[in-house]
């Protein structure tokens, strides 16, 4: 889960300007505002970048914290490397959203891959992210970057069968317009445009928040993706609960054990500095990000009944 809800107030005495993101009940996380440094409205959303206390530039979307350049390496470099360290040599890749650039930057680490298309349904925050967060942005300024601006469900009911080696998913909560992008027919869109023994990675929520979520995209993967299902995490700050979820399938063909890389970033010439030194990832922490608590393994067990998905039993 990555949607907050965000309310600016004014602190009565010291007339401090906060957002504070009521993550769950009783309890809140505010982030102090220096300076609101662009606000706007394009045809899908509001747009919102302030300059923070203790998370540097924060950018917002519909009062939804989306990312802060202290936090943001954790999310863009699980959510790409975690599906492309799994498989050998990608070389077409297909993100959804994140038009921010930040998942365009990690991907273009791997120097296997030929081509990046990416789907955004809002040029507004791609142009947003460019003047204000160029350090994410920088991803659009490879060469096998391809913008596409409209919806990724159309977009990917177009795309040639079998194309895609891997598709990232950086999508916002299943709320709204949203919730179609947790649903069966576009997982079965996604699996149509993955290659025998491609990789899907989407974000996949909050394990203290949203676990009937989590189950219910676990439940629908399973029944569309004939590889395996696996469920990883990160610790994200400025994320609801600081947790973040990721959802890794494969469809049938090559075996994909995503808990173990085959890919080792560290063994990819000019990965690890390539645009911005790697901050959170390594394949230490790959490995780990798919240990599971006891009381989420209890969760998904219901779900777990065919021999080909690793999740815990």
């Amino acid at each position: 889960m990555r949607n907050v809800i965000l309310l600016l107030f004014l602190e009565k005495d010291s007339k401090k300007v906060y957002f504070n993101n009521p993550m769950w009940p009783g309890e809140v996380h505010s982030l102090k505002v220096e300076k609101i440094l662009y606000k706007g409205k394009s045809e899908f959303q509001e747009i919102l970048v302030f300059e923070s206390s203790t998370y540097g530039k924060v950018l917002v979307l519909d009062g939804i914290i989306q990312l802060s350049e202290k936090d943001e390496c954790a999310y863009q470099e699980m959510i790409a490397h975690l599906p492309l360290c799994s498989i050998p040599s990608p070389k077409t890749v297909l993100v959804v959203g994140g038009g921010d650039g930040g998942v365009l930057r990690e991907v273009s680490r791997h120097p296997s891959v030929e081509h990046i298309d990416i789907c955004e349904i809002d040029k507004m925050v791609v142009d947003v992210s460019k003047k204000f967060f160029p350090q994410l942005a920088v991803g659009f300024q490879d060469p096998r970057v391809h913008l596409h601006i409209g919806d990724a469900t159309e977009f990917l009911r177009h795309a040639p069968k079998g194309k895609y080696d891997a598709v990232i998913v950086d999508s916002s909560d299943p709320v709204g317009p949203a919730q179609e992008l947790v649903e069966k027919p576009f997982f079965e869109t996604i699996a149509r445009a993955l290659r025998p023994g491609g990789v899907l990675c989407n974000m996949a929520e909050s394990m203290w928040l949203h676990t009937h979520l989590i189950q219910d995209m676990i439940s629908v993967c399973r029944e569309t993706f004939k590889g395996s299902v696996n469920y990883a995490w990160a610790s994200v700050p400025t994320y609801p609960s600081g947790v973040i979820g990721f959802l890794l399938c494969s469809t049938e063909g090559p075996p994909v054990d995503f808990k173990n890389p085959v890919n080792s970033i560290e063994k990819l010439e000019g990965a690890l500095k390539h645009k911005r030194e790697l901050r959170f990832y390594n394949s230490e922490m790959h490995s780990a990000a798919f240990a599971l608590p006891p009381f989420l393994r209890r969760e998904v067990s219901a779900l777990c009944h065919s021999s080909t998905s690793t999740l815990p039993r």
